[in-house]
Order: structure tokens, then C-alpha cells, then sequence
């Protein structure tokens, strides 16, 4: 102990010394332990560095969440020995403030667990929850519990949240109520409601939230997600009810989306990256729509750092793949403490004006903006962004305020704000945020879990007609493998024998693509087993199945072929189409316009741009799956083509039942080659691969090139799987670019039964 102070005295006198020189010290860790918890420095002990408390999920760091170390190597806030730092049990806000029922059991406070439930008084009905549980993130699970008397109003009675005081009791047309948050809690969601004619309140159900009290990646799936999908359809009604209100745009309109992440002193390293992921992830999957946005991204602390911008899509100066590059490659560099937030929305009103300018008045019109912030509100520069968000209001809605709804301007704009950070300054930040009906303010604990946030914006069921959309990663959720192949279909054929299983792929909500040689003669449709989890019963029962009709296993027995392939190729007509959803959803197939919008071909396309793009390469990597237990796992394969195909294809003559001397006769044009080790070892099939897909995901979406066909050996044993190459073998794989006429023939065809795919003309 005594050799401790002898050394801060010391420690004291040397920054003493030096300050003169402008050489400062380093904070010290004394006192900064926090009860219970743990905490992070952002940059060791060095002036700037952030301390940032940690504690465990259901407690918050109290009485701080950060300590800053000063100029003067002092923690601002400084340590207080009679409140020392520990980690608090989080509570939720008080449910004592609903009108006309009861409370069991009425405590002084509530903290996480803690169970409430609710009864309302004789003559009085109960909306809402009757059961609540206070959440790890400070929230009261369900809705709130409301005791109504029906008295012919023209709205209902829109409650009182947890922790809030409401004024208004009278609910008919043009009557307001209005909230506030008691004690040290915040208001999120509006502060005034006005009763319309259409019984609906305006604005959004307000909470009170502490300053612990956080929003969960569910939540923000569910709320932002059905507003900004809906500006990523191109879409002309506008659906102005309060409830499901999205950002939609004409066929003509134009969207700007505006990115705006912190990268001050005051955000932790691992919060910008997660941003930008999420960011990254955002556009990406967006890339996957019809709607192509502009976008002006920026990075800002003390100045703003254009990354993006937004006119040099007006110049047709720059591609999207241009976008995720400039994004990926931005180096944050050293961070000082400085925020200018107000900078940040000026540069965005400038970009605003310039496009007005370009475009002219009428045109602008057509143009809705949504701009995105991740921040912590703590800016220390360029003053308070209230009044430069005003203009950017008066910009887009034309100063038109006020006037009837169906004149109203309101949904060209919206800004969302993500706030991030170890401390938020939500009574900053929360004003800032704007739009109809639907939240623009989130405050998130971590956003390591946006990826998958952002994914279920985008990856719905209302996205029906798009093929190939997929999630891209593994999450935590049991549909996950589903999730990353929704296409895949499961097939068993019992007639007499063994049963035989293969592989498919679905390719309409009503057909299923897949081998020909699966099928035997006598097999009928009663025989066909095809399984697709979508949700409403795994088996689906079969109408009939076309095989290809130049298919003849037989064909050249008598040129030393036992079995040929040629043209192994089959569909599989359902009885009932498929509930189309992110865990089942068709594959795209070449020489569709379908897959010409996934590969943003802009245009009249050819099959033959499809096939440039996506079988380019002398070693084209593709992918193939394979049973794994009850799921399916993923192989990575080379097609070897151009000039590296003959050598690949002459192991074909190592098959078993294979005499002729030419491979051409055992393989034809119609296949592709893979397998081997050499120059890359290959993954190769195993019994019950035969069938499936084989697959190229570009731009994020997912695009059938092949089906497994045969193979020259079996290395995979009883237990197949992820089994490699050894250096002769090989698997050849039906090359669709080459059937296009007999998929044209079922799969283009318009009938009552089915809707169509749309095939090229070329």
C-alpha cells in the first residue's frame, strides 16, 4: 500500500514536470474496479482512451457506463469513494400507471424475471397483455395492458406504458394525448398522438426507457425491417394506414440511401467494424432487388470523410461492386475526440440541394431519401443538428407541412438512428430520427448480431418472385441450413427393391429439378417421395415426373457404354405448390430473365451472357451438397473447361463398364468435369448426391449451372459425406446451358396449373 503511493506521488510529480514540454502521462487503473464486472480500456491507459464497463447480461455498470481519460491524466468522470462502481441489477419501469385495473403484485420495483399480471375492474375489458415479464434488456415483455369501457370513441384508448404520464382522456377526432417519462427515464416513440377520422392514432405507441434499457436485433428486425424492405420493391401503392406503413417507391422514383457511420474516440474499434459489416451485409443484400438505390456513404468524427458518393451516381461514375471495395478499404486511422454530427447531416442537405439542382423540381419529386446513422450522439462540434435536420425536412417535403395527407410529402424522407456505443446520449439523438408511422430510433447493446438483423430485413416472404435468395452464413437458428440452401429437395423412389435417393433442387414453387436416372421403368408418381421443410408438412406428393426424352441409358451398349448419361435430366410436378418463404424459395436457372435480373443484366439478354458470366473461367469453382446426418453440407468442386477439359474427361474411360477407347463417346458436350486433385483437390459425389444442384452463388444469389449426373468412382463407403478426390476420379455433372429446350418445353410453358418462368429468346 505505502509503496503504492509513494509511486503515484511520484508518477504525479514526473507528468508535473513534463506538462511544460507538452509530454503527457498516462491515466492509472486505481480505483477504477468495478463490483462484480469488468471493463475494457479502447486505448490502454493513453490520453483519449475510453473505459468501458462490462458486466454480465440482466446487470448494467453503475453509477457509470465509461470514464474518459483527460487531458490532465484524470478519469472524467472521476471515482467516488462513497459510490464505488459496481454492476446493478437491471429493472424495468414501473407498471403502476395503468388507468381502471390492478397490478399483482405491487412492488416499489421491478427487476429482471420479475413476473406482473393484470386485471381490470368490473364494467372494463382488457387489451393487451395479461401476463408481462421484465427482460434482460429493461423491457416488459408482450404489449401494454389497457382497461377500456368501449365508450364509442372514436379511437381506442391508447394506453399508458410502463414508467410513462399521459394527459388526455377524451379519444374522439382531432383529440390529443400527450406523454412524458417519469422520473430519470427517456421518451422513445412520440410524445403527442392526435386521433384521425380513420380511428388510428398518429405516431408511434411511445416507451420509457432507462438508460440501460436496450433494443434487441429481433425487435430491429421487425420494425425497420418492414419499413426499409418495402423501399426495395418497386411497388406504386402507398399504404398510409398507421399500422404496417412502409418507404415504397414508384416504377419511376429514385432512391437515395444515405450511410453515415462514427468513428470518433468515443466508439469502440469493434463497434465501427461491426457497422461496417452490418453496413456491407445491408448493401449487398440489396444488390439482390430490383431496385438499384444511390447511395452516399461517410465516415465522420471531427470532419466527414466522403466514401461514397452520392453524384458520382448521378455521373454514372461508379459500379456497385465499387461500393463494398471503397467500403472495405477506408482506413479509420487515429481517432481524436472530436464529433461534428451536424456536419454530417449538412453534408447530406448539400448533396440533397445539388441532386434538386441536377434533376430539377419535378423530378426530385419522385426521389424518397432514407438516411442511416450509427452513432453515439456525442458530438462536441459544429452545434446541435436539430436545425440542418429541419432543412433537410423542408427540402424533401416542399415545405409542405401540415396539408391533408394525400398531398403530404412525409413519406420521401426517413432517418434512422442506430445508437451505438458503451454510452448513448438518447436525448440528442432520439429527436433526430424521423419517418411515419414505423420507429427511427434504436438503441443497440452490441450490434454483432446486425448481419443477421439486416438479412431478415430483405430475406421475406413477401420477396416471392425473386430466385436464389439465400442467407450466407450459419446462424444460431435451427432453419438455418435451410436458410443457406432453400432450394434443396430431398428424394426417395420406392417401387420394387431398394429404395434409391437422390437430390433436387426446386426450381417454381411447383417443380422440382433433378436426374433422370433416378427413375426406373415402371416407377410411377405414387413411388416418388420429395421432401421440402417449407413449413406446412415436410412431404409433398408428386403429380407426375417428364424425363428428358432423348434420356436412353442404353443408347450405346454396343459401343462399349454399359450406361450412358447423356441428357440425365428430370422434373418433378408437385401436386401442390410450395409456401414460398426464406427457408424455401426456387433456384435460379439459366436462360430466364429471372436469372438475367440476378446477374443485373440490363436489357434484352442472351443465354449466352448468362453462360460468359457464369461459367468463364478454365476452373470454374462451383459447389455441390451432400447428406450430413439429417442436413446437408456443402463441396467445393473445379469445372474444368476450355482447354482443361480433355484431360479431365479421359479418366471417364477408368469406369467400371467402360471398354471404348475415345471419351468423347462416353462424355459428351453436355457435361461438365470435375474431380481430382490437381490443380486443387475437389470434393467428389457419393451415392444419394445424384440429382442435386450444382451451383454458383453470384451477387448473392444462388444460380443452378449443372445437376449431379455419375461418376467414375466410389469413395465415399456407406457413410458418404464431405469425401475428396482422389488423383483419377471424377464426376461428370449435366451442363443445363445444354437442356435449355426441354426445361423451355415444361417450365416456360403457360398453363392454368402453374405460372410460367420467363426463357430468353437466345
Amino acid at each position: 500500500m505505502g509503496f503504492s503511493i509513494h509511486w503515484s506521488w511520484l508518477a504525479a510529480l514526473s507528468c508535473l514536470l513534463c506538462m511544460g514540454d507538452e509530454v503527457w502521462c498516462d491515466c492509472t487503473e486505481e480505483r477504477m474496479q468495478i463490483v462484480g464486472g469488468d471493463y475494457i480500456l479502447t486505448k490502454q491507459l493513453k490520453i483519449g482512451s475510453m473505459l468501458v464497463y462490462q458486466c454480465p447480461e440482466g446487470y448494467y455498470p453503475y453509477p457509470h457506463l465509461t470514464r474518459l481519460c483527460e487531458l490532465n491524466s484524470s478519469w472524467n468522470p472521476a471515482p467516488k469513494r462513497f459510490l464505488p462502481q459496481r454492476c446493478k441489477r437491471v429493472e424495468c419501469p414501473d407498471p403502476n400507471v395503468m388507468e381502471y385495473g390492478n397490478i399483482s403484485p405491487p412492488q416499489e420495483k421491478y427487476f429482471v424475471d420479475n413476473e406482473t399480471t393484470y386485471e381490470c375492474y368490473s364494467g372494463y375489458r382488457l387489451r393487451g397483455s395479461s401476463r408481462r415479464v421484465c427482460l434482460p434488456n429493461g423491457k416488459w415483455s408482450g404489449s401494454t395492458p389497457i382497461c377500456s369501457r368501449g365508450s364509442g370513441d372514436t379511437c381506442a384508448d391508447p394506453g399508458i406504458p410502463p414508467g410513462a404520464t399521459r394527459t388526455g382522456s377524451i379519444f374522439g377526432i382531432d383529440d390529443k394525448v400527450t406523454y412524458s417519462c417519469n422520473g430519470n427515464l427517456f421518451l422513445v416513440g412520440s410524445s403527442e398522438r392526435v386521433c384521425q377520422e380513420n380511428g388510428q392514432w398518429t405516431g408511434k405507441e411511445p416507451a420509457c426507457y432507462y438508460k440501460h434499457t436496450y433494443d434487441t436485433p429481433l425487435e430491429v428486425s421487425q420494425e425497420f425491417g418492414s419499413a426499409i424492405k418495402g423501399s426495395l420493391t418497386t411497388l406504386e401503392s402507398i399504404d398510409d394506414t398507421q399500422e404496417g406503413r412502409t418507404i415504397r417507391i414508384s416504377k419511376n422514383g429514385t432512391l437515395n440511401i444515405y450511410i453515415a457511420m462514427d468513428i470518433s474516440a468515443s466508439i469502440e474499434e469493434q463497434h465501427f467494424n461491426d457497422a461496417r459489416n452490418a453496413v456491407t451485409k445491408l448493401i449487398e443484400k440489396i444488390s439482390s432487388f430490383s431496385v438499384t438505390p444511390n447511395y452516399e456513404i461517410v465516415f465522420f468524427s471531427s470532419e466527414v470523410f466522403e466514401v461514397v458518393r452520392i453524384l458520382d451516381f448521378l455521373d454514372q461514375k461508379i459500379e456497385r461492386n465499387a461500393i463494398l471495395t471503397q467500403l472495405k478499404n477506408f482506413k479509420v486511422g487515429e481517432r481524436n475526440t472530436g464529433t461534428d454530427l451536424n456536419g454530417v447531416f449538412m453534408t447530406f442537405l448539400e448533396r440533397m440541394a445539388i441532386i434538386k439542382q441536377r434533376v430539377g423540381a419535378e423530378l426530385f419529386k419522385e426521389h424518397r431519401h432514407v438516411l442511416i446513422f450509427f452513432t453515439d450522439g456525442a458530438y462536441n462540434m459544429g452545434g446541435s443538428p436539430a436545425p440542418t435536420v429541419e432543412q433537410i425536412k423542408n427540402t424533401v417535403y416542399m415545405n409542405q407541412t401540415g396539408v391533408p395527407a394525400a398531398q403530404s410529402r412525409e413519406e420521401y424522407l426517413d432517418i434512422y438512428i442506430f445508437a451505438i456505443g458503451a454510452e448513448v446520449f438518447d436525448s440528442d439523438l432520439q429527436p433526430l430520427a424521423t419517418g411515419i408511422g414505423d420507429r427511427h430510433y434504436y438503441k443497440m447493446k452490441d450490434i454483432t448480431n446486425l448481419q443477421e438483423t439486416f438479412d431478415d430485413i430483405i430475406d421475406e416472404e413477401e420477396v416471392t418472385g425473386l430466385c436464389g435468395l439465400h442467407k450466407e452464413y450459419e446462424t444460431t437458428r435451427k432453419e438455418s441450413t435451410r436458410q443457406r440452401y432453400p432450394w434443396w429437395a430431398s428424394i426417395t423412389v420406392k417401387n420394387e427393391g431398394l429404395p434409391r435417393d437422390c437430390f433436387g433442387s426446386l426450381v417454381t414453387p411447383k417443380f422440382v429439378l433433378t436426374a433422370a436416372h433416378c427413375f426406373t421403368f415402371g416407377d410411377l408418381p405414387e413411388h416418388v417421395k420429395v421432401v421440402i421443410d417449407d413449413g406446412q408438412g415436410k412431404e409433398k406428393k408428386v403429380k407426375r415426373f417428364i424425363l428428358h426424352p432423348e434420356y436412353n441409358i442404353t443408347a450405346k451398349r454396343n459401343k462399349g457404354v454399359k450406361e450412358f448419361y447423356d441428357y440425365d435430366v428430370a422434373l418433378i410436378q408437385l401436386e401442390e405448390a410450395v409456401n414460398i418463404s426464406s427457408v424455401a424459395r426456387p433456384i435460379c436457372i439459366p436462360c430466364t430473365q429471372e436469372t438475367s435480373d440476378a446477374l443485373q443484366l440490363v436489357g434484352e439478354s442472351t443465354c449466352k451472357e448468362q453462360e460468359d458470366i457464369l461459367l468463364k473461367d478454365h476452373l470454374e469453382r462451383l459447389s455441390f451438397l451432400t447428406k450430413k446426418g439429417t442436413t446437408v453440407a456443402e463441396k467445393d468442386v473445379h469445372a474444368k473447361i476450355g482447354d482443361n477439359r480433355d484431360a479431365c474427361i479421359k479418366h471417364a474411360l477408368g469406369a467400371q463398364g467402360i471398354s471404348t477407347k475415345d471419351p468423347k463417346e462416353v462424355v459428351t458436350d453436355n457435361f461438365l468435369c470435375t474431380g481430382g486433385q490437381d490443380p486443387t483437390r475437389d470434393h467428389i459425389s457419393c451415392k444419394g448426391d445424384s440429382g442435386g444442384a450444382v451451383f454458383k452463388n453470384y451477387e448473392h444469389r444462388t444460380i443452378q449451372v449443372a445437376l449431379v449426373s455419375w461418376g467414375t468412382k466410389d469413395l465415399c463407403g456407406s457413410g458418404g459425406g464431405l469425401v475428396e478426390s482422389d488423383q483419377t476420379s471424377r464426376d461428370f455433372h449435366i451442363n443445363l446451358f445444354r437442356v435449355v429446350p426441354f426445361l423451355k418445353s415444361i417450365l416456360g410453358h403457360d398453363t392454368p396449373d402453374y405460372a410460367p418462368l420467363t426463357f430468353l429468346k437466345s
